[in-house]
């Protein structure tokens, strides 16, 4: 009589290894059917869904924070699957976990890297952001605190500096809106942009006004008299040819002397402007 494996005992270890390996061999025929010049469909198929719980589980290592659905990243691990079976050779001898799980993760992190930045980096910094993300989860969870800056560089492999210019870069991740509210009572409508300063053109106004009512007076008085009524009250150069008692081509000259030595005098300060001392005018 010969005793079972339970009768003399001895635990099955054995027998589960030879039923997972006769369980694996269909799998292997499938994939030595995918990897066929003309590839079969149906063995494609089969395999696809078999390793569909994979590519679910590498997606949930990049479920953090929401900043792609998790339906998103387990189709993105899928199109790595598939691309994965598209590439395996079953005749090199590696497992196709072991080939596979490296392409999911590279497909997810490049879906990181072209379309969840709002403003792309160099991608150096790119790579270097989503890892620190991830290593500085994994670190928590192995030190029971949040890593200093030096322990996740180490972690890493990069310098304190190339670590702080990354983080840096991870704030161009997302945008916000001007038109977000501030607060959630709805009473209260103030947004996001009415926070914000804008440039104000009255301020280059008065720096201007004070300018032009400092530079006058170096020029001489009748230059000044022109100007005054001219700009400040509005009269015409005929008006004011009468007004000074000269001709109207003697107030035009005026003016646009007066002007360049303004425009002189803005450009290399009020000491250059020099001028002929001129007779004093009494307006009646």
């Amino acid at each position: 009589m010969i005793a079972s494996a339970s009768d003399s005992g001895v635990r099955p270890r054995a027998c589960g290894f030879a039923q997972r390996h006769a369980d694996r061999r269909p799998e292997a025929a499938d994939f030595r059917a995918v990897a066929a010049d003309h590839g079969d469909k149906r063995a494609r198929e089969r395999l696809i869904r078999a390793y569909l719980p994979l590519a679910r589980s590498i997606a949930r290592r990049f479920d953090r924070g929401g900043r792609v659905p998790l339906e998103d990243l387990q189709q993105i691990a899928a199109i790595g699957l598939i691309k994965a079976l598209d590439r395996y050779d079953p005749d090199n001898g590696a497992a196709f976990s072991s080939f596979a799980v490296p392409t999911m993760q590279g497909e997810i992190l490049r879906h990181f890297r072209d379309f969840t930045w709002m403003v792309r980096p160099p991608r150096d910094l790119q790579e270097r952001a989503i890892r620190i993300e991830r290593e500085r989860e994994l670190l928590t969870n192995e030190l029971g605190r949040n890593p200093t800056a030096a322990e996740l560089a180490e972690r890493i492999g990069c310098t304190v500096e190339e670590l702080v210019d990354a983080a840096q870069a991870a704030r161009a991740r997302t945008s916000d809106s001007f038109d977000r509210p501030l607060h959630a009572n709805e009473e209260d409508d103030e947004t996001l942009g009415a926070r914000l300063g804008t440039e104000d053109p009255g301020f280059a106004d008065a720096e201007a006004s004070a300018t032009v009512d400092h530079l006058p007076d170096a020029l001489p008085g009748r230059s000044r008299l022109v100007l005054h009524l001219r700009f400040r009250e509005d009269l015409t150069q005929a008006e004011i040819s009468r007004r000074i008692g000269c001709s109207q081509v003697h107030v035009s000259r005026i003016v646009r002397d007066a002007l360049a030595r303004l425009a002189h005098s803005a450009v290399n300060g009020p000491g250059e402007v020099t001028h002929r001392p001129q007779r004093h005018l009494v307006l009646d």
